[in-house]
This record gives C-alpha cells, structure tokens and sequence, in this order.
C-alpha cells in the first residue's frame, strides 16, 4: 500500500506540473526599415506582369476614351474654383434631371425640385489640363463610390452650412447660391437672388458622404427628409460630359472672401 501511494502521489505531481501554463514572453526581437520607394523599382515579377497585361491593357483601351474637350484648364482651389464651379453645376443639372420630390412634401408646390447642389474640395482628386478628357480622367476626379442623394434642409440648417463653409475657407456650391464671409461668418447668402428664408425648406443635392457629416459638415445631418438615388456621382458626371462635350466653368463670385 505504501509503495502504491507513493507511486500515486509522484504521478499526480507530474500531471499537475504538466498543466501548469508558465507564462510567455518575448525573449529577443529584431527589427529592420524597408523602403517602398523607387528604390525597388526594379523588383518585379515579370511572370506577374505578363498574366496581368490582357487585362491591364484591355482596362487601359476602355478607360482612355475620349468622353469630351476642355478648352482651358479647371483647377482646384479655394475659396472658389473653376473645377469646383463645374462639378457642382454638373451635378446640379444632373440632380434636377433625376430627382423627383415625394408626393405630400412639405417644401412648397413653387421650388419642388432641388435648390443647390454642394461638394468639397476634398473630394476634387485632380485638375484638369486644357484638352481631351477621357473616362480615366473622371475617374481621377472622382474614385470613390459616392451617391447622390437630396437632403431636405430648413433654411437656418442652409445658413449654418454657410457658416461651416466660411470657417473653411470657401468649399463648392451651384450657381444658384452665393455668399460672402469673414472671419468664419458667412454673410449676404442668397438662392437665386433671394435672401435665404430660416424656416423655409429647401432641397440640396450633395453625395451621402457629405450628407453623413463628412468633412464637418454637420449641419446637413439634420436633413427632415433624405432620398438616395443609388446613382454614383461619377457616372453623373460623365453623363453630364456626354451630353455636352465641351467642359468649361468660370469664377463668378459664388463663393467671396471679404
């Protein structure tokens, strides 16, 4: 029996050493930089390459068609410019095209269609020269997969905006809308020549980045009633080219710093 419990009590302490976790811990460590730079340029994959240029080269065939013409280059810039100008008239013209106001809306039977149209300089990706303009420069433009949506706005929930406008510097609005400011205060905003009306309402058309208080721009957050097309602004974009050919915008004083 002696011998028994002994054999026994030896065994139970090796299993319980066996389940004992010891902890873990980091016994030595190297680290080295890498560089991404041009630097390896010159490390390639050539098999890689090849099983890639069909498709890279039937991509580049597609996207390199000329879709319509600037005559003088549109650039990026605040507080106002002439791609800024241009896309948001775009997007205007394309918004009215496809927007149509829900039976029973509270904004008035005279202005049921959009009002303005607003976009941000940060989603301007590039500029572009004088010359043809091809799928791949809207791309360039525009990469993300942002829609249109139109926000229905009170008046005051507008001039907020213009105020969060003015303490950027200038951002992109249609030609219906113009406004001046100083020091972060945005004074004399107008739609269309008339005065900005607080409790009126007013619908605007932007992307649902924007809508969702992208860039800070939060008063469009309060939108009483929000419909997404499910268009990309991209595509509106280009069907706005289309229909046109000829690209050209102007500073008209839309957006002033005083």
């Amino acid at each position: 029996m002696k011998r028994y419990f002994l054999f026994s009590a030896v065994v139970t302490a090796l299993c319980f050493a066996a389940c004992t976790h010891r902890p873990h811990g980091v016994l030595d460590s190297s680290a080295c930089l890498i560089a991404i730079d041009s630097t390896a340029d010159d490390t390639v994959d050539s098999a890689y390459l090849a099983m890639l240029k069909p498709y890279k080269d039937s991509l580049d065939k597609e996207i390199d068609v000329v879709i319509g013409y600037c005559p003088r280059p549109l650039t990026v810039g605040l507080p106002e410019c002439t791609m800024l100008n241009w896309a948001c008239d775009a997007l205007y013209e394309t918004a009215v095209r496809h927007f149509t106001p829900k039976k029973g809306s509270r904004v008035s039977l005279a202005t049921r269609k959009v009002d303005f149209t607003v976009a941000n300089i940060g989603g301007m990706r590039s500029g572009w020269n004088a010359g043809d303009v091809t799928l791949r420069k809207v791309f360039q433009l525009m990469p993300f997969e942002n829609r249109l949506v139109v926000l229905t706005l009170t008046g005051s929930d507008v001039l907020d905006l213009c105020n969060v406008f003015a303490s950027q510097g200038g951002q992109g609005v249609s030609a219906g809308l113009r406004m001046e400011f100083h020091d972060s205060i945005a004074t004399k905003v107008s739609l269309n020549g008339k005065p900005i009306v607080p409790e009126a309402l007013y619908y605007v058309a932007t992307s649902n980045y924007l809508a969702e208080g992208g860039d800070h721009f939060e008063p469009l957050t309060r939108s009483i009633d929000t419909y997404d097309t499910g268009l990309l602004i991209r595509d509106l974009y280009i069907e706005h080219i289309l229909r046109h050919k000829r690209i050209s915008a102007k500073v008209d004083g839309r957006m002033k710093r005083i």
